[in-house]
């Protein structure tokens, strides 16, 4: 506990840190800010009424049920990493940009992923805007006004993702996590309010039924996060001149959640597509948009089956995704490249396969971990009966990895100026 009070002692960590809490304080004002003429209630009620919407305005730190200048959030820039990461598995140039080509490719690569943010924010701003109106939550707008609408939403988005790019120059942490952190932490004054409110006697035992399942979901969190399969690495001696180098040993970590929330973005994102297509659609048949916007809302609106399909779809992206961002035969290269080996393995191909064995088996637990924490809000309301009591795994998810990562990157800058 001294240690983390030293963090104010040296300058430059404070500096950074005031930095980052001037720059939160800047974005909550930016979620605070509201496009006008639209009823902020009615809109707060049909969010709370749509587990997609819902999750949707957790991704955008609670922008959206403000109706606010930055109402996506950064969200258009995760969906775009997530398209450029899916397009290294088709274009290999971009997966040598990503890959091969270090930091500066790196840095290329991100600025392709911001280039693409740009055209997905005004597309999902139009579609968000369409689906609203089509439920009756804004009044209808000219198509002036839309525009205009558009063109402000996809301009706050651009200024969130450089104020999270402002956040990660501190190296403190990942500037878009804090965001998204920020806007999660901020409505827990807003939950115990409502909890407090909505809080009877006869229902004493369910809210301590549900203190003990937080309790044991941030347990549970906080293990699979850190949860790692090491596997033993060695180097071969090599003989330079008049020195002998190698000949240590290490290990190659190997975590249990390889794609940490990504899954879970990429599902709820497939499951809102429809939607957003049913109001693009509507530019075109707005009688074939009707029907496909009542079937969606149909199917989508049974909780068993909304539950089975989101889990489903969070089990296959986490395979998926670890698919595309652990390359086991990529990984043997370089390991026998620097004169690495697994013992008792072959270099190459056969340590190729040895890690994708194991990757395979490990990403069982992180799937279905992730899977459950999906549909956590649906089974914990399910289970209290009180719709103030909704336990957002995700939620809880984001929060313990960005506060893990933030302990981290401090502990490492205070390691580096001890030593």
């Amino acid at each position: 506990m001294t240690r983390w009070f030293s963090i104010f002692k040296i300058p430059d960590l404070r500096r950074k840190l005031f930095i980052v809490g001037g720059i939160l304080v800047v974005s909550r004002l930016l979620a605070s800010i509201p496009i006008p003429n639209i009823d902020i209630t009615q809109l707060r009620a049909f969010l709370e009424s749509s587990q997609l919407l819902g999750f949707l305005n957790l991704l955008s730190g609670s922008t959206l049920e403000n109706f606010s200048i930055a109402m996506l959030g950064v969200g258009p820039y995760i969906t775009a990493t997530i398209i450029m990461q899916l397009l290294t598995m088709i274009f290999p140039r971009l997966k040598e940009l990503y890959y091969e080509e270090g930091e500066a490719g790196r840095r290329r690569f991100n600025r392709l992923s911001r280039f693409i943010t740009v055209p997905l924010s005004a597309i999902q701003a139009y579609g968000l805007l369409n689906l609203l109106t089509a439920q009756g939550v804004i009044p209808r707008l000219s198509l002036s006004v839309l525009l205009w609408d558009v063109v402000i939403i996809t301009a706050g988005s651009m200024l969130l993702l450089w104020l999270g790019d402002l956040i990660t120059e501190q190296k403190i942490g990942n500037g878009i996590s804090f965001l998204i952190f920020a806007g999660i932490v901020s409505g827990v004054p807003s939950f115990i309010q409502q909890t407090i409110a909505s809080y009877s006697p006869q229902n004493l035992p369910v809210y301590i039924a549900f203190i003990i399942l937080a309790v044991l979901v941030i347990a549970g969190v906080i293990f699979i996060t850190e949860g790692e399969r090491k596997v033993p690495v060695s180097y071969a001696k090599r003989v330079r001149g008049m020195k002998l180098y190698g000949g240590a040993s290490s290990y190659l970590p190997l975590r249990v959640n390889q794609a940490g929330v990504i899954p879970i973005i990429f599902a709820i994102s497939l499951l809102l597509f429809p939607q957003f297509a049913a109001q693009i659609l509507a530019i075109f048949s707005p009688d074939l948009s009707l029907r496909m916007t009542n079937f969606v809302n149909s199917v989508l609106g049974n909780q068993l089956i909304y539950g089975f399909i989101y889990f489903f779809l969070v089990f296959v992206f986490t395979y998926f995704y670890t698919a595309v961002v652990f390359d086991p035969q990529e990984i043997s290269k370089n390991l026998q490249r620097s004169g690495g080996f697994i013992l008792g393995i072959r270099p190459g191909e056969p340590t190729g396969q040895f890690l994708q064995k194991i990757i395979s088996r490990t990403t069982l637990f992180g799937a279905i971990f992730l899977g459950i924490i999906a549909i956590l809000p649906i089974f914990t309301q399910y289970l209290t009966g009180v719709s103030t009591l909704t336990l957002g795994g995700t939620a809880l998810l984001i929060v313990v990895s960005v506060a893990l990562e933030i302990r981290n990157q401090i502990e490492s800058q205070l390691a580096i100026r001890n030593y």
